[in-house]
C-alpha cells in the first residue's frame, strides 16, 4: 500500500517534516488559494510541487479540483467551465501529477454537525447528528418544505433541542454547516444557502445524474489520452440534504456512473467512512466489483447510531467518525481486498488515513477538525499492522 497523506498547504498545522514522520511517502493536497472555475497553471503547481519535493515527499492525488456549481446544476456556460476544469487537470498531468479526487456534491461539500464531539477517553472527534440537522433545517435555516423531509419524534426533538440552545449555540452550528470544513469548496452565509438550494429546485436525482453524465462524457475524452485518473468521491453523508439530491451514494449509484462513460480514466475514490455509513452497502463487495476502477482510497470508519424512531428506523441517520480499527467498518477485511487488487495490478494504491481523532498533543494546540496529526498517525499505524500482519501470514 502506497502512504499517503492529506495536508492543506504551507498554513496547514502539520507540517511536511511532521507528515514524514509520520511514515508517509506521498502528499494528497490541492491549491486552496486559485478560485473555484479558474485555471491551476503549470508554475503555480510547479511550486507547490517542489516545496514538496524538497520536503523528501511527492505530490501524488490532487484533492481536489472544485466543480463548479454551474457543472452540476447544467447551467448556460458549464462547458467553458468544464473546459477550464480539463486544462488544470492537463497542467497536473504535464507535472506528472495524474490521479484527482473529486465530488459532485450539490453547494455542501462534506457536512457534519459537530467538529470537537468529546468522546469518554477525552478525545474529540467529528460527528453527524440527525436531529441536529433538522434543527438547523428546520429552525435556523427555515427552508421551504423541510417540514416534509422530518417525521413527527424527529420535528419535536428538534424543536426541544432548539428551546434549549443559547445564541452562540446556534451561531456554532450554523457555522459548522455553513461555513466550510477542511478541505470543503465554498462557505455560505444563511442567505446565500438559501439562494444556492433555490437553485436546485428543479435538480431532482435523475437530472444531476444527466449532468454528472454529460461533464464526464465532455472531459474525459480530454483526459483520457494523458493518461489521468478521475476519481470520484462518494457523497459524505451518503443520503439527501436540505432537500438536495445525491447521486454517489450507493453500490447501484456507483455502478450509474461506470456506464456514464465507458474508458478506464472514470473511476472511484473508495472512501470507506462515506461508503460505510450505509448499512446497505457491502464495502468489501464494492471494492471487488469496482477493482478495476479505484484509483486511490480514503480509509476511515464511522459509528452509525443505533436505529430509533429519530431515524426513521434507518442505521446511519447519526453517526460519528470512530477509531479506524472500532467502527462499523471491518478494515481488516477491506485490507485484505486491497492487497488482492494491488497484487493483481502489480503496483500498489495510494491510501491516506481519513478523519482522525483529535488525541494528546493535538488537543494543545490549534488542528484542523478530522485533520489532526497524532490521530491520523495512530489510523496510520494501525493499517499498516494489518497490512504487514496480513502479508506475514501469506508467506508462513
Amino acid at each position: 500500500m502506497d502512504y499517503t497523506w492529506r495536508w492543506f498547504g504551507p498554513d496547514d498545522p502539520v507540517s511536511l517534516a511532521d507528515v514524514r514522520q509520520a511514515g508517509a511517502t506521498g502528499i494528497v493536497t490541492a491549491l486552496h488559494q486559485i478560485p473555484n472555475g479558474a485555471l491551476w497553471p503549470v508554475d503555480a503547481i510547479r511550486e507547490r510541487q517542489s516545496m514538496i519535493a524538497a520536503a523528501g515527499l511527492r505530490w501524488q492525488v490532487v484533492e481536489s479540483i472544485p466543480v463548479p456549481e454551474a457543472i452540476k446544476l447544467g447551467t448556460s456556460g458549464w462547458q467553458e467551465l468544464a473546459d477550464i476544469w480539463a486544462a488544470s487537470a492537463l497542467n497536473l498531468a504535464k507535472c506528472g501529477i495524474m490521479t484527482i479526487c473529486y465530488n459532485f456534491m450539490p453547494v455542501l461539500d462534506w457536512t457534519r454537525t459537530r467538529l470537537r464531539h468529546v468522546m469518554d477517553d477525552g478525545a474529540e472527534c467529528l460527528r453527524f447528528d440527525r436531529v441536529d440537522l433538522a434543527l438547523f433545517d428546520l429552525f435556523i435555516l427555515k427552508r421551504a418544505g423541510a417540514a416534509a423531509d422530518y417525521n413527527t419524534e424527529t420535528h419535536a426533538e428538534a424543536e426541544r433541542r432548539f428551546a434549549t440552545m443559547d445564541a452562540d449555540a446556534r451561531t456554532s452550528l450554523t457555522d459548522t454547516i455553513l461555513a466550510g470544513l477542511p478541505g470543503s469548496e465554498e462557505s455560505y452565509t444563511l442567505d446565500g444557502f438559501r439562494a444556492q438550494i433555490g437553485q436546485y429546485r428543479d435538480i431532482n436525482a435523475e437530472q444531476l445524474r444527466l449532468n454528472l453524465r454529460q461533464f464526464l462524457q465532455h472531459v474525459v475524452p480530454q483526459l483520457a489520452p494523458a493518461g489521468v485518473r478521475l476519481a470520484i468521491h462518494p457523497d459524505d453523508p451518503p443520503r439527501a440534504l436540505f432537500g438536495l439530491p445525491r447521486v454517489v451514494s450507493t453500490a447501484d449509484d456507483l455502478d450509474a456512473i461506470v456506464q456514464m462513460h465507458p474508458d478506464p480514466a472514470n473511476g472511484f475514490t473508495f472512501c470507506a467512512g462515506s461508503l460505510g455509513v450505509r448499512a446497505d452497502n457491502d464495502l468489501p463487495a464494492i471494492l471487488r466489483k469496482h477493482a478495476a476502477r479505484i484509483y486511490f482510497l480514503h480509509l476511515r470508519n464511522t459509528l452509525r447510531d443505533p436505529v430509533s424512531a429519530l431515524s426513521d428506523g434507518v442505521a446511519g441517520e447519526s453517526f460519528q467518525e470512530a477509531a479506524h480499527l472500532d467502527g462499523n467498518a471491518n478494515m481488516a477485511a477491506l485490507v485484505a481486498e486491497i492487497l488482492r487488487i494491488e497484487a493483481a495490478r502489480g503496483h500498489p494504491l495510494p491510501f491516506r488515513p481519513d478523519h482522525g481523532h483529535a488525541l494528546q498533543s493535538d488537543l494543545r494546540g490549534p488542528y484542523r477538525p478530522g485533520y489532526s496529526a497524532v490521530g491520523r498517525l495512530r489510523g496510520m499505524a494501525e493499517i499498516r499492522g494489518i497490512e504487514h500482519a496480513l502479508k506475514h501470514l501469506k508467506t508462513t
